[in-house]
């Protein structure tokens, strides 16, 4: 696993043995960041189930202020930490051990982008856009991309988010939502 561009660009992340993780593939990130290339220098952005930081540190990567990296799971969060110190990232990656749940409902924060790859033995892409759609973490312009299985059904609609991309992928889809 590697960050792809960037400042931190060509850097390996940390090996890891870990049978509930599965990462984001590099062709699904290059896609997500293809469609942000004018609009992550600078951005604050929220990564859910952030397994291994991969996404997280990607963004950073590529010029983004700040990414909260939530992610319940103790190992990997670990993992994350262990990428954190690999590459020298500091306050810039606030990583956050809390169920992604709580952590929507509970949050007074709005994101410019929110980067979601949730574990697909679950099926919780559904249950996760309908949890943001009500969630304070999203605001006028909010950008959602999400990861799901193929066998999962995702809505056009989470109102008020609204989706404009869903392509697929093998066996996984990528889903953009748009706040208007």
């Amino acid at each position: 696993m590697r960050i792809i561009a960037g400042k931190y660009g060509g850097r390996k992340l940390t090996h890891f043995k870990a049978n509930h993780i599965r990462p984001t593939t590099d062709r699904i990130k290059e896609s997500i960041f293809n469609r942000l290339q004018f609009q992550i220098d600078g951005a604050l952005v929220l990564d859910l189930f952030s397994g291994t930081g991969n996404l997280a540190i990607e963004a950073l990567s590529r010029g983004a202020e700040k990414v909260t990296a939530v992610e319940a799971h103790p190992q990997s969060m670990a993992i994350i930490k262990k990428n954190k110190e690999l590459l020298g990232i500091g306050k810039e990656l606030d990583c956050q051990q809390k169920d992604v749940f709580k952590f929507l409902k509970n949050c007074e924060e709005s994101y410019p982008l929110i980067l979601v790859d949730p574990p697909f033995t679950e099926k919780l892409a559904d249950e996760v856009l309908k949890a943001l759609s009500q969630s304070q973490c999203i605001a006028q312009g909010t950008e959602v991309f999400i990861e799901s299985s193929a066998k999962e059904h995702t809505a056009e609609e989470y109102l008020p988010l609204k989706r404009v991309l869903h392509k697929s992928y093998g066996d996984k889809f990528l889903s953009q939502y748009v706040f208007n």
